[in-house]
């Protein structure tokens, strides 16, 4: 018997991986490059060769997810960074040092915790010397759900935190706002609930002091929100 996760793949782009990205139907995704029997590890494995968008040909490598299969929580962020897409790993740059601080504050351990990204490749523009960040279009995350997708479906998480609008349109649609919707929580096709609030950052690149106070301030609140939820249930 065919899984819904086998019938969608069939569905996406049956053939996808045997062809260049010219060719590929402007819809495909990745689920053509999604393993059979998938495990984080096979999974981690697999993305190196998908080329379900283009963001692979200046990427040095497809990020995947890293924490405990069965945590708890799984918090998605929006792509990897220049120092993530160098280390292979995801939030290793200043953003994720910033969320170390925040979730050790709120008492919840970076151990228990699922780490990944709506979009798997680092999308950059040059800057002299320095790769900037680049905002993911509609289309790349759409081409990447599917590997986000199976992490949720083999992770289980009780509860996903979107960090930014990127990862919480992903999972939620493209008419889900996060400067309305931030704080709340929702049901979702995966058996956890989901709420979504600041990226750290989108902290870090506030423009002064005081704003970048505000903005931590209120990504603390949501994450101790979280945190009692966790410890709730």
């Amino acid at each position: 018997m065919s899984t819904p996760r086998t019938l969608r793949k069939q569905e996406a782009d049956a053939g996808a991986a045997s062809r260049t990205p010219a060719e590929r139907p402007p819809g495909s995704t990745a689920w053509a490059f999604i393993p059979e029997r998938p495990t984080l590890p096979a999974l981690a494995k697999a993305a190196q060769a998908c080329t379900a968008c283009d963001l692979y040909q200046r990427a040095t490598q497809a990020v995947m997810g890293a924490g405990p299969a069965g945590a708890r929580l799984m918090l998605v962020g929006e792509q990897p960074g220049d120092k993530e897409d160098l280390a292979g790993q995801p939030f290793v740059g200043p953003a994720g040092r910033l969320l170390d601080e925040l979730l050790e504050a709120a008492g919840i351990g970076r151990r228990e915790v699922y780490l990944t990204n709506a979009v798997k490749h680092f999308k950059w523009e040059p800057r002299g010397k320095v790769r900037l960040h680049q905002k993911p279009t509609l289309r790349e995350v759409t081409a990447c759900r599917p590997w986000l997708e199976t992490e949720i479906s083999l992770v289980r998480p009780q509860g996903i935190v979107c960090l930014g609008a990127t990862a919480y349109q992903a999972l939620r649609g493209s008419q889900a706002r996060l400067t309305r919707e931030r704080g709340q929580f929702f049901d979702t096709p995966w058996g956890s609930w989901l709420t979504a609030t600041f990226h750290p950052a989108a902290v870090l690149r506030m423009p002064d002091a005081a704003k970048r106070r505000e903005a931590r301030a209120q990504l603390q609140h949501d994450l101790e929100r979280v945190a009692r939820r966790l410890a709730a249930a």
